[in-house]
């Protein structure tokens, strides 16, 4: 009689089997043949979106067809299970669905505000920090709401945390105070990444990363110098890619007093407009800027204002190197003069009286 029984039962037994792999199948299927398509399109058109969700969502077709074909089965009338085992396995499905589905819109807030963030320059000023962020905030909604799904009560545990939360504050405060001065240095949009700073302790760079404890800067030697958040806040320092990426570059010349100031001027903005259209063409109908400041001990002093429209920090400096080249050349060809001081030392033998 056991023997027909579970011969009887073995109908029950294939049939949910039978779906829970057709359904593995199916979602090996829109892995494989959907979702690794459409992915492969995205990136060949550089649909950076498209790209982002898709790889977001890539990985969960066979989990969520799997846990669906799970559902199904376990759904069947007369399945040979204790119903307290299939009310257990319905919601380990639940949290398991739930806990996927928190990551994956994870992933994906974290790619679309990615993709938000994202200049022409391909540079995101989306840092490591704000990710991190967004991250707990999700998922820490995502663990509350699969707590409250499988029946138990969040009101203790928000308490608790609350209470851990003043004890775990007062244990890390240099942590906390570095954490809300990244947070700071995100929304106030005074640092971002791809930025060159200088601090007015010296340090100086392109900044790469705001995380939580630290700032990232590449120096030009392509060392990486990671600077506390909150030593930031606390102390001045220089963003030269802000308001824009423009630059008044002085250079100042000494002249003889033998010189013509209005030749001097001339031949100056001549180089100046040369220079300009050769190195800088984007600047359009820019005008040069001279200004003559003083009369020195051997030279009369002017100040050349170079304007420079950057790519990169140090681009000025090669403009102001071809410009001094260049001024020095055509000062030679028209005859202009560039004084120096001369020193004349007393030989030893003859010191002065």
């Amino acid at each position: 009689m056991n023997l027909l029984t579970r011969l009887e039962d073995w109908p029950y037994i294939i049939l949910p089997i039978t779906i829970v792999l057709s359904f593995l199948l199916l979602g090996w299927f829109v892995e494989k043949r959907v979702v690794s398509q459409l992915l492969s399109i995205a990136r060949e058109k550089n649909l950076r979106f498209s790209e982002g969700i898709l790889r977001s969502l890539r990985g969960l077709s066979i989990l969520w067809f799997g846990l669906l074909g799970l559902n199904i089965a376990l759904s069947l009338p007369n399945l040979p299970l204790f119903p307290y085992l299939i009310l257990l396995s319905k919601k380990l499905l639940l949290v398991t669905f739930l806990a996927s589905a928190t990551w994956a819109i994870a992933q994906l807030s974290v790619e679309i505000l990615r993709f938000y963030t994202t200049g022409d320059d391909g540079i995101s000023s989306l840092t490591s920090l704000f990710e991190f962020l967004a991250k707990v905030l999700i998922f820490s909604c995502g663990f509350l709401l699969i707590l409250s799904s499988i029946g138990i009560s969040i009101t203790p545990m928000l308490t608790a945390f609350g209470i851990g939360g003043v004890s775990l504050g007062l244990a890390l405060q240099n942590t906390l105070a570095n954490l809300m001065s990244g947070i700071n240095i995100i929304t106030s949009k005074k640092v971002r990444p791809g930025d060159y700073i200088e601090l007015k302790t010296g340090e100086a760079g392109y900044v790469r990363d705001v995380d939580l404890r630290c700032t990232v800067v590449e120096e030009i030697t392509n060392n990486l110098l990671v600077i506390p958040n909150a030593q930031i806040i606390s102390s001045s320092f220089r963003n030269y890619s802000l308001p824009d990426n423009s630059l008044l570059v002085p250079v100042e010349v000494g002249i003889s007093y033998d010189s013509d100031l209005e030749k001097v001027e001339k031949v100056t903005l001549e180089v100046m407009q040369e220079i300009a259209q050769l190195l800088q063409p984007h600047l359009g109908n820019y005008k040069p800027l001279i200004l003559y400041r003083k009369f020195d001990y051997y030279s009369i002093v002017l100040t050349v204002y170079l304007k420079v429209i950057e790519e990169e920090f140090f681009q000025h400096l090669t403009i102001k190197h071809e410009f001094i080249k260049l001024l020095h050349r055509r000062y030679q060809q028209e005859g202009i003069k560039i004084p120096y001081p001369i020193l004349f030392p007393y030989p030893p033998s003859n010191p002065p009286s």
